[in-house]
């Protein structure tokens, strides 16, 4: 039974954190750009959640929406280092980061802000609903439940919308970019304004992610994004793993949201193995190479078969 609870925690935990791989994949698949400027950004969304519920007594969902277009900002001065100013697109991002950082911290004030006994999201919801006792119970798997069925309502609802926006003309403009960006701008698109509009969009979601991410788990810290970047790369890389012969936009989606609740499984039996919490991201790191080598592995499995079959 504790390990059935650990799981469904896990799966809880990585539809939070679908929204955030959502929007890594924008910049690291769509665009073709390793962007560190998430790391910033999911941090900042946090810091703008927190601080708005805590100091100003803001409505949560409301601080989700501020947080959005918090990260919008972030990605939209990525893009302009990149586009504008010609600093390559990774340099870009780190300098976006390095800044977020130090604005963080004024943000908040301090190193953590902590979200104990405000209203969030998920207290909200549960005040709504009979108290645990009563469903028989515990209040773990109660709030569980509850961040469990957020978690999805935000995944599907960022697949939807992305599904949507990235088959109009300028989402398609966005996705040619980073296929061929040469054709594209022969074609007359401007390919700098695509690149703006993706990194803001990713970003914006990834704060989102951050918001989200802090109001389920009670608090936000300066350097909550440390290391998100690979977390991200490891929810996509797992999920295409999975996925591997999805062609539909709608199911390459669908693959990351997987790939994160996998992840955080995986993560979650390690540390029920009694592993060291330290070494989790040693974990992470061998998990994203043992998936980015799979195809690798089935790529070959397959050419030896076709010779075989030849032969």
């Amino acid at each position: 039974m504790n390990l059935l609870l650990s799981i469904f925690g896990a799966v809880a935990q990585g539809l939070t954190w679908t929204t955030f791989a959502l929007g890594v994949f924008i910049t690291f698949r769509i665009l073709d750009i390793a962007d560190l400027t998430c790391e910033g950004s999911f941090a900042l969304g946090g810091s703008i959640s927190a601080v708005l519920v805590v100091a100003f007594g803001c409505n949560p969902y409301l601080s989700l929406i501020v947080s959005l277009f918090a990260g919008m900002a972030a990605g939209l001065v990525t893009g302009l280092l990149h586009t504008k100013l010609k600093i390559p697109a990774i340099l870009s991002g780190i300098l976006t980061m390095f800044g977020l950082y130090s604005i963080n911290l004024k943000i908040m004030g301090q190193p953590n802000t902590s979200l104990i006994g405000q209203p969030t999201i998920i207290s909200l919801i549960k005040d709504k609903l009979p108290a645990a006792a009563e469903l028989g119970i515990r209040d773990y798997t109660l709030q569980t439940g509850v961040v469990f069925v957020v978690g999805l309502i935000f995944s599907v609802a960022t697949i939807a919308l992305f599904y949507w926006f990235f088959g109009t003309e300028i989402g398609c403009c966005i996705r040619a970019t980073g296929n061929n960006e040469t054709m594209v701008r022969a074609q007359g698109v401007n390919t700098n304004l695509t690149k703006i509009i993706g990194l803001a969009i990713g970003n914006g979601f990834i704060a989102l992610s951050g918001a989200l991410v802090t109001q389920t788990q009670g608090y936000a810290d300066v350097s909550m994004g440390q290391g998100s970047i690979v977390i991200g790369l490891a929810s996509i890389v797992l999920g295409e793993v999975l996925f591997f012969k999805a062609k539909n936009f709608a199911v390459k989606m669908t693959a990351i949201m997987c790939g994160s609740i996998l992840y955080r499984i995986i993560i979650s039996l390690i540390l029920r193995l009694g592993f060291d919490t330290n070494d989790m991201k040693l974990f992470t790191a061998i998990v994203v190479a043992m998936a980015l080598s799979i195809p690798n592995f089935m790529g070959k499995k397959r050419v030896s078969v076709r010779k075989e079959v030849h032969k």
